[in-house]
């Protein structure tokens, strides 16, 4: 199956810039990462995406790859196949060097260059007061660090690494192979040094030669005010160590907020019931009412019917970004008693009398009409 196109991969026009590149990457990461995503094709996804931002990301394999596509003319009869672009005369030149013995004109990254190391991804659950107004905090990582025994280089101490002799530093072995063609040259990865260039002879005792070891760290978090469920933090330079002394990558952390059982959030602002009873209702009161920030007072007017909101300004959440504070909005429930005794029931019976009998308005009217209607009532 042939490969798709990278752009396209990362979802992207071919003018984007590194940002959008890195953003796209970022995003698509997350979603197929394993370690998240347990579909059966997740890991294919997080490999395609990687290899994509990988070639995308780096100058020099960009414009290769704009020039020749996933067709390498460095390697066989690949830049003829597939449908490969050589992008007219340009790069011809190193086509027919690689076919005919000119040993290969092809762009290739350094494999000595510094790149930043991986991001790495930590779920934190903290409760709704917690996301409403922030903390700090300490949590462990589990992550690669330089070995602190040979500084990252993987070496004894005392020696260092050295220039790999079968490759000369390039990282790549050119395989010829004589054809009726004439002679073609192929590139690979050489696998004395695994393309890095450098061989260790004496390897360093704590990390084998890897020069990283693997460590829980403990990072400070401070959770910002307002943050809600499903946001992240992004710290840089807290992901894993650069490679060949380039930029440590970031770590984000995600947040998820466990659900109150008295709140809901919407926004920065907050929402509650309160109940009130059928004589609070009809004569008014006031009433205490739990908010984030302690309990206030809240005035019920008179004839106050259920379903009423009211909002009580400032008593929401603070907004993440620092955009003041949301509100809260109290809806009343009046509560009808189940249970009344015989007095209570007497005393409603009275009320009913001296209320009389109150003629229905056009809107009841309309209401009961559609009522006897729905039931065939006369």
């Amino acid at each position: 199956m042939s490969k798709r196109d990278y752009y396209e991969v990362l979802g992207i026009e071919k003018s984007a810039s590194k940002d959008e590149i890195k953003k796209a990457y970022r995003k698509l990461s997350k979603k197929y990462h394993p370690d998240i995503n347990k579909e059966p094709d997740a890991a294919e996804k997080f490999k395609e995406v990687k290899e994509a931002y990988e070639t995308l990301s780096d100058d020099q394999s960009r414009a290769h790859y704009d020039q020749f596509g996933h067709t390498d003319p460095n390697q066989g009869f690949g830049g003829f196949g597939g449908g490969g672009d050589f992008g007219g005369f340009g790069g011809f030149e190193d086509i027919f060097n690689t076919f005919f013995g000119g040993g290969g004109g092809g762009r290739r990254r350094d494999p000595n260059a510094p790149r930043q190391g991986a991001d790495l991804q930590y779920d934190m659950t903290i409760s709704f007061e917690e996301a409403a107004f922030g903390k700090e905090t300490d949590i462990e990582i589990p992550r690669e660090e330089n070995c602190e025994t040979c500084g990252g280089t993987g070496a004894k101490p005392g020696t260092k690494p050295e220039t790999c002799q079968h490759c000369h530093g390039t990282g790549q072995l050119n395989i010829e192979q004589n054809t009726p063609f004439g002679r073609i040259v192929n590139r690979r990865v050489c696998h004395h040094c695994n393309g890095t260039g450098k061989e260790i002879k004496h390897k360093c005792s704590t990390c084998g030669g890897a020069g990283k070891v693997r460590k829980r760290r403990t990072v400070r978090v401070k959770v910002p005010a307002g943050i809600d469920d499903g946001q992240q933090l992004r710290m840089t330079g807290q992901g894993e160590p650069g490679i060949n002394g380039g930029p440590a990558g970031d770590l984000y952390i995600v947040f998820h907020v466990k659900h109150h059982e008295f709140f809901e959030r919407h926004g920065d602002d907050i929402a509650c019931e309160m109940p009130i009873t059928f004589v609070q209702a009809s004569l008014g009161d006031e009433i205490e009412v739990p908010t984030l920030h302690g309990k206030v007072k809240l005035k019920i007017p008179a004839g106050t019917q259920t379903g009423k909101i009211f909002r009580l300004a400032g008593k929401g959440i603070p907004n993440v970004r620092g955009y003041g504070t949301g509100d809260q909005h109290v809806k009343v429930r009046v509560l009808t008693p189940t249970k009344l005794s015989d007095k209570q029931k007497q005393l409603l019976k009275e009320f009913a009398e001296i209320s009389g009998t109150v003629p229905l308005g056009d809107h009841e009217k309309s209401f009961f009409s559609k009522v006897k209607r729905a039931f065939k009532v006369d």
